[in-house]
């Protein structure tokens, strides 16, 4: 038999669940305010004792709720904070299992792709979702298996508050995290993401994939033109993590084709320009934002990215010898239409000078005495003294390094005393590396 006391928790228990089942949306949401002000951080064996054991009973009624009403647009946060107060308290899984077996991950997913739903309620939506991955590695699965992936990426791509993207941010870093069965999808979807319209989501997916790419330990063939398109942006963060991304990839199976494709924004394709210039002809209004055009804003990224890599690694700078960067930097560095351009590659050609006696052999005489001399003195700078024939000298140059490095006849020693100067004869392993290089480079 049970005591006086316990009768009389049941009674409550009864009288509150009544309340809820007769309350309209006004009281309903009176009711909700006060529960998450009374439990919040409760653990699963407190919030038992609060509802007598019945707190399930309460559960399965705001899941029901929620099922009802998501699709209406009305107010869900509070509904949503509710449900995540029995998700998140401690010894509480029977609550996440029973939210789960009424299709609580598939109706979380669908409110992100919602258009009337409130920015607020698909954060709080995102926030279950972080709660039930969380929850170990079957939990990430299932999220996975209903198609989560897309729908997370897409309310990243779509998102207005930052606030909320850094939440999202935070989920799929935890899809990524200990889900070998689906992380490649996560990736995947990552990748995605990078030619959305968003800067933050884009700097958050570079963000993720960096993690993502450490734990996966392989890549995707597509990531390369992905992160190369991304340099075409405005926004200076972005175009940071771009970088930062391309250093860790550099170090993966994508190293040769993204080091080509940086080289190959250095020169912009000829009718990209063409229509700049018959835009300039046809409409004045074009001429102000002549500097922001995507490919010349690619060409000074990757002018800027050759130099932060080439600088981190002799190896590479080596091997971008061989992709015709220095003709391809000189290139950049004559195109007046965009002064950022000409002073990032040529600050990074000044590091190719110095750092190789054949390099400044080949640009002293492209350049002519004078336009070296001033080159030497300022390369920062050197766009604002240039002239125009100057400028066309430069994006006329003909340098080719290639052929002079295929040209240089002997033993790969005698052939490094050339190619460096003397002094640096003794480093064994850049010897074969160069050997091979140019091995590499005759076939």
């Amino acid at each position: 038999m049970t005591s006086i006391k316990e009768q009389a928790a049941i009674s409550r228990l009864l009288s509150f669940l009544q309340e809820w089942d007769n309350a309209g949306k006004g009281l309903r949401t009176q009711i909700l305010t006060k529960f998450i002000e009374t439990n919040e951080g409760k653990t699963g064996p407190e919030l038992e004792l609060e509802f007598s054991q019945g707190a399930s009973l309460f559960l399965i009624r705001l899941t029901t709720w929620l099922r009802i009403i998501y699709m209406t647009g009305l107010d869900l946060e509070k509904l949503l904070r509710s449900i995540g107060i029995f998700l998140s308290a401690v010894s509480s899984n029977r609550y996440l299992i029973e939210f789960l077996e009424i299709g609580g991950v598939l109706t979380l997913l669908e409110i992100l792709g919602l258009e009337k739903i409130k920015e607020e309620d698909k954060k709080e939506s995102i926030k279950l979702l972080q709660i039930i991955a969380n929850n170990g590695r079957k939990y990430k699965e299932l999220i996975c298996e209903s198609y989560g992936v897309r729908a997370i990426a897409e309310f990243l791509a779509k998102s207005k508050s930052e606030e909320t993207q850094e939440e999202v941010q935070i989920l799929l870093e935890a899809l990524v995290h200990g889900n070998p069965k689906y992380q490649n999808q996560v990736y995947k979807g990552l990748i995605a993401l990078l030619p959305c319209g968003s800067p933050k989501a884009q700097q958050l997916a570079m963000q993720t994939l960096r993690t993502a790419q450490a734990i996966i330990g392989a890549t995707h063939p597509s990531i390369v033109d992905c992160v190369l398109k991304v340099l075409g942006t405005m926004h200076l963060e972005v175009q940071y993590e771009a970088i930062e991304l391309i250093k860790d990839l550099i170090h993966y199976d994508v190293r040769m084709p993204l080091l080509r494709g940086l080289v190959a924004l250095l020169i912009p394709p000829l009718k990209e320009t063409s229509k700049l210039q018959a835009k300039i002809f046809t409409d004045s209004s074009v001429l102000p934002i002549t500097t922001q055009l995507p490919v010349f804003l690619q060409q000074a990224a990757a002018a800027k990215t050759i130099g932060i890599l080439a600088r981190n690694d002799l190896k590479l700078a080596e091997e971008l010898l061989h992709m015709r960067v220095v003709h391809s930097l000189m290139t950049a560095m004559g195109n007046t239409d965009h002064s950022n351009s000409q002073r990032l590659a040529s600050l990074t050609l000044e590091y190719f000078v110095q750092l190789f006696p054949l390099v400044e052999e080949h640009v002293r005489k492209a350049m002519g005495e004078e336009l070296y001399q001033l080159f030497l003195s300022n390369a920062e700078i050197l766009y604002t003294k240039i002239d125009s024939i100057q400028a066309d000298i430069l994006a006329a140059n003909k340098v080719n390094i290639t052929k002079a490095l295929q040209l240089c006849e002997g033993t790969a020693a005698s052939c490094l005393n050339f190619f460096m100067g003397p002094g640096d004869l003794n480093d064994v392993e850049y010897v074969t590396h160069f050997e091979k290089l140019r091995s590499e480079s005759k076939e």
